[in-house]
């Protein structure tokens, strides 16, 4: 079955970093539980670079790759907000353009649309 184009509105991946796995179970299985998020992937090691605070850091992290409806990315946002350890903690998020079908249709009957 060939890739589908969907509802750019519909579905959305979020990335969340993390300062270890066991913080991003943590955070996964809630935001399933919750019924924030279909899927929870859990990257276990990624260097990342920034500047914090005028200083430039590298610090070894996990990546959570969270796919979910585009109508639940700001309470998936508040969820990581009051569970993550960090100051100021990164979420962020695209539209899900193209994708496997079925899979799409997963997300949408494991997260059913709130009205």
């Amino acid at each position: 079955m060939s890739s589908s184009s969907v509802d750019a509105d519909k579905y959305s991946v979020a990335y969340v970093t993390v300062p270890n796995t066991d913080v991003g179970k943590t955070i996964g299985h809630g935001l399933v539980k919750n019924k924030l998020a279909a899927c929870v992937n859990i990257i276990p090691q990624i260097t990342s670079i920034y500047e914090w605070k005028n200083e430039i850091n590298e610090d070894n992290e996990a990546l959570l790759m969270i796919k979910t409806r585009t109508s639940l990315v700001s309470q998936l946002t508040d969820f990581v907000r009051s569970n993550h350890p960090y100051e100021v903690c990164e979420v962020i998020s695209l539209p899900i353009k193209n994708g496997n079908p079925p899979y799409l249709q997963w997300i949408g009957e494991t997260l059913p649309e709130k009205n």
